[in-house]
């Protein structure tokens, strides 16, 4: 029997992700992911090496008693527990995420804890829950003092990067990303859809869902999960080629004989891309195949693949130029 079993059904599941590359001089194996991602003794890391190589925490139970967030003011109380769980791909980039459902109403006092415990990841509200306020002033951030699940995925993050396992060395630059992120039941006979992808802030994306009932908390979290990984490796090709100088350049002066290991610098920036990004992009790789659909969207509009295969062709392209010996690279035409 599924968590969802055991709980109301819900109207609003909501969670947040953290991406980010692991500061790490090497990618870490199967056995070392294992050892990083093993949050509670009493569960394995779930690792699996096909299509690429991937691991994932068991999920730990927070317990939370505060106002849920709403766009309209409306303080709503609400007792239960928010799930997170952290996920390694191919021993670079490290993601954690927090998410809990919501059911449509709940009871007008708190329950004993016990109750609660036994509904990992569902936030009980006290009365009804104004559904679309509450979505919404998720998506927004809240106040100060409502329920922030972020604050729980950055907690786990922070935990994880100062593992003894990480030498605290990352191969190239790059920021952390946050995926904001709530799904509402779709309407009858309808399927999964996504109503709204917002690039919200620099850092910050938020995302709007609707999927069929009976779709558990956690299929959604492992779509957004996917979600943000990709945004996430897009966003930093963009940055590494905005950081950098293309073209040839002008030529360098006459100096003492290049070291073996001298690059330009064109290539010195490039080079950790190719080595450590490039060969992650597989989009669907772990979502069910129930919401696997929604990526046509972004595939669509804004067209996700599209940009980063012209991104890996500027990245080979400038690659190949640098390769041409300099004296190569421009002739005079001849009158």
């Amino acid at each position: 029997m599924r968590p969802e079993d055991t709980a109301p059904r819900a109207v609003l599941a909501c969670g947040e992700v953290r991406t980010c590359l692991l500061p790490a001089g090497q990618a870490l194996d199967s056995p070392a992911a294992a050892q990083l991602l093993r949050l509670r003794a009493d569960e394995r890391v779930l690792v699996s090496e096909r299509p690429n190589l991937y691991g994932r925490s068991p999920d730990v139970l927070t317990g939370v008693d505060c106002p849920l967030p709403s766009s309209n003011g409306a303080r709503v109380r609400a007792v239960g527990t928010v799930a997170a769980r952290a996920a390694l791909t191919e021993g670079r980039v490290l993601q954690t995420s927090a998410y809990f459902r919501v059911p449509a109403t709940g009871p007008d006092h708190r329950r004993p804890w016990g109750h609660y415990l036994v509904r990992p990841a569902v936030v009980e509200p006290f009365g009804r829950l104004p559904r679309d306020a509450v979505a919404e002033g998720f998506l927004g951030g809240g106040r100060h003092g409502d329920l922030d699940v972020g604050l729980i995925a950055a907690g786990l993050q922070t935990r994880l990067l100062r593992h003894p396992l990480l030498d605290q060395r990352p191969p190239l630059r790059s920021r952390p990303t946050r995926l904001r992120w709530v799904a509402v039941p779709a309407r009858d006979g309808e399927g999964p859809s996504l109503e709204r992808f917002t690039l919200a802030e620099d850092e910050l994306r938020t995302v709007r869902l609707r999927v069929p009932e009976g779709t558990g908390s956690a299929e959604v979290a492992g779509l957004c999960d996917d979600l943000a990984l990709h945004d996430w490796l897009l966003t930093t090709l963009v940055r590494i080629l905005d950081g950098i100088r293309l073209g040839p350049g002008e030529p360098a002066p006459r100096r003492r004989p290049a070291a073996a290991d001298d690059l330009p610098v064109v290539v010195g920036a490039l080079r950790p891309a190719v080595d450590h990004l490039l060969h992650l992009w597989m989009p669907r790789a772990r979502v069910s195949r129930e919401l696997a659909p929604l990526w046509d969207v972004l595939e669509d509009e804004p067209g996700f693949t599209r940009q980063w295969l012209a991104l890996v062709q500027r990245v080979r392209d400038q690659l190949t130029l640098h390769a041409i010996p300099p004296a190569r690279r421009e002739v005079e035409p001849t009158p």
